[in-house]
């Protein structure tokens, strides 16, 4: 490797012919990089004092290490975004300055034929730098004067359009030729032979846009080929990719996908800024052919736009991947890809592909209407498949679905009937989604949900009129505070100007009212003489009749059903009693243990449903998934292993211990020690970090 500082424009005029690999990411700068590029230079050209203006590295490679000077094209791994938009800032004010020369060197002609092209070549040697797939004929366009192509690229344009607009208004376009002039790199070329491009890559902490884990994953995956294989693999896989996901939201969601990929892959949950780690060590792990493992990813990347992006064909598919896109459900993305992957490869017919997304939309419905926390869902669903047997699936994931624990738990009819009759749905994260859902299920000709607004037909105006309060009675105020925003008194309208807080006979009666209404949400109330408490309740037991209909719970046959139960275990070997410090009547340490750890297991085991007590030899284990808290009895304390890093303990008492490195009996790096029944409250806040971090509250 050989670094040296280097003037932008020298660097340039220097070098022939710059080549940005295929594996490269596209042009990414927008008007912010942009602007903030431009201000600077104009900033440092108007400013004597400022010599000169850093703006990163160039660095570059080729088989054997050789200076700028060289003949042979240089490979760019690192700088194309500063190298592109100087060069569209270049060619802009070339297209100002004409003929115009306002310092030495600055004039159209020299501009372009010092830094933009080689004026004696043809073809691509024709220019100094060429960019890959569609950045490539959008840049040769602008420098040609040429229209743009059809598939032009978006960010080019804007970008050139930006500059040549900032121009115009700059008044004073010396100094622009003047902070050109300024810029400093640091010029990096690479010996192939002897320096790892990929490892100077990844620590490359260079100005602009930062690589995203899709960037670097790519460039993990195909920096190391040889150009030939490079080319093959990237034009036959990764380039289908990026046209899937379309030009901008390829940088928007490929990240995700990869996450949702590797989770199902590994069963781990990667987190978000640690993907591209994942993947080197699942990728190194599986030892599979590079096009092998670039042939799966782009399998699935495609089943990830069907889901994701609404490119799915078959209409009733396609919509009931929206319903899931609009209830905002990605954690379940990981399980639906596999579940896609076998529709596709014909182990899962379609009406048993439809069941299974039916039944993931209303598991997650029904769990945001009964206001279950969502932080298990992730873990729920990484591990989903591993769980199938796949010779009879459809009736595997519903008994799955079915015997998920408490804090997972499938609501049943009664309990999401309840919940959604009183839960307040108008400022539900998905309103349209639920109305959209009842008015149009098991019919034909959808209602267009989003052409109509919500009504309160109960009116939201704190200072109701006489009339209805002569409606809903003395207690008035009670029925409006406490029905106003749920089911019952909610539904959809053309024409909510027009009804605004009308009584109800002439919101019913009047033209566009609920008798003329298309809606079938609005039938009942077509057909009810009043509207007070009574008629609330009413219209909202018959709507959460329907809606056990359209959010299905899962069913499955009992005996299948005892597979996924968990296993009685057989008689325990250990009971209270086996614990010297615990045994009732212990005449040389008396009831003080005892009755410490009777008052804390009451308060554990009341943390959730799902909690489980075990006795063992040494400590009494409490389980969720696995341990989350462990209590050694002792002479006089309780001695708790919390199953939770140290480094993510609450603890402002400073009461815990890091035991990581000790050996102790129990499960976990925390150590607190409990002698007092008034320490039980600050202690269960302790137990509580460690069981919601298992199920699942850090993951979110």
């Amino acid at each position: 490797m050989i670094a040296t500082q280097a003037k932008f424009l020298e660097f340039l005029d220097k070098a022939k012919h710059f080549v940005i690999p295929i594996y490269q990411r596209s042009y990414s700068w927008n008007e912010k990089q942009c602007s903030q590029l431009f201000d600077d230079i104009l900033r440092s050209g108007l400013n004597d004092k400022v010599n000169a203006y850093f703006v990163g590295s160039i660095v570059y490679v080729e088989k054997g290490l050789y200076a700028v000077t060289g003949k042979s094209p240089l490979l760019v791994i690192d700088g194309q975004q500063r190298l592109t938009t100087v060069m569209l800032l270049i060619e802009a004010l070339s297209r100002q300055l004409g003929t115009e020369e306002l310092l030495d060197g600055f004039s159209a002609k020299k501009l372009r034929n010092y830094y933009l092209i080689n004026s004696l070549e043809e073809g691509e040697d024709k220019y100094k730098l060429i960019l890959s797939q569609t950045d490539k004929t959008s840049l040769i366009a602008i420098l040609d004067n040429y229209d743009m192509p059809k598939d032009y690229s978006i960010r080019i344009k804007e970008n050139f359009d930006f500059f040549m607009n900032r121009l115009v208004e700059t008044k004073d376009l010396t100094a622009v030729c003047k902070g050109l002039a300024k810029l400093v790199i640091v010029d990096i070329s690479l010996d192939r032979d002897q320096d790892n491009p990929q490892l100077i890559f990844e620590s490359l902490n260079s100005m602009g846009l930062e690589l995203n884990q899709a960037d670097l994953i790519r460039n993990f995956v195909l920096m190391r080929l040889e150009p030939e294989l490079q080319t093959k693999l990237y034009s036959q896989y990764w380039r289908p990719m990026e046209i899937a996901f379309g030009q901008e939201a390829y940088s928007e969601y490929f990240d995700g996908f990869m996450r949702h990929y590797l989770t199902l892959k590994t069963g781990n949950i990667p987190k978000e800024r640690e993907v591209y780690e994942a993947f080197k060590d699942y990728a190194i792990s599986t030892g599979a052919a590079t096009e092998e493992l670039v042939a799966d990813i782009k399998k699935f990347a495609e089943f990830y736009c069907i889901m994701a992006l609404g490119a799915e064909v078959d209409e009733d598919i396609k919509i009931a991947f929206q319903d899931i896109r609009e209830l905002k459900v990605d954690v379940a993305f990981p399980f639906l890809l596999e579940i896609y992957k076998d529709y596709s490869n014909g182990l899962l017919s379609k009406q048993d592909l439809l069941k299974t997304l039916r039944l993931t939309e209303s598991y997650v419905f029904r769990r945001a209407v009964c206001g279950i926390p969502t932080n298990s869902m992730n873990k729920t669903f990484a591990g989903f498949i591993k769980n199938i047997d796949k010779e009879n699936y459809l009736e595997n994931i519903q008994a799955y679905f079915k015997v998920l624990p408490s804090y997972r738990r499938f609501p049943d009819d009664a309990e999401f009937k309840r919940e959604f009759e009183i839960k307040d749905l108008y400022n539900f994260r998905s309103k349209s989604y639920w109305l959209r859902r009842l008015e149009n299920y098991d019919r034909k000709e959808r209602v267009p949900v989003n052409e109509y607004t919500i009504e309160h037909i109960m009116p939201q105006n704190e200072n109701l009129s006489s009339e209805w309060r002569e409606a809903l009675g003395p207690e008035w105020e009670r029925i409006q505070k406490t029905y106003l925003h749920t089911l019952g008194n909610l539904t959809l309208t053309g024409y909510n100007s027009e009804y605004s807080d009308r009584t109800f006979i002439d919101k019913r009666d009047r033209k566009g009212g609920f008798k003329e209404s298309p809606i079938r949400l609005n039938k009942e109330i077509a057909e009810m003489d009043k509207w007070n408490e009574d008629s609330i309740k009413r219209r909202a037991e018959i709507l959460s009749a329907q809606a056990v209909n359209v959010w299905l719970v899962a069913e499955a046959k009992e005996e299948t059903l005892e597979k996924f139960k968990p296993k009685r275990e057989s008689e325990e070997e250990y009971t209270i009693d086996n614990h010297p410090y615990l045994s009732k009547g212990s005449e040389m340490y008396g009831e003080g243990v005892r009755n410490l750890f009777e008052a804390l297991r009451k308060e554990i085991l009341a943390l959730d449903p799902c909690v489980t007590e075990t006795f063992l030899k040494l400590y009494v284990a409490y389980k969720a998934e696995t341990n989350f808290v462990d209590v050694v009895p002792q002479a006089k304390k309780l001695r708790l292993t919390l199953n939770i890093p140290f480094a993510e303990i609450i603890d402002p008492k400073g009461l815990c211990r890091d035991i990581s490195n000790l050996g102790r009996w129990g499960n976990g790096d925390v150590e607190v020690g409990i002698s007092n029944i008034d320490e039980i409250p600050y202690t269960i806040g302790l137990i509580r970090q460690s069981l919601e971090r298992q199920m699942g509250a850090t993951e979110e």
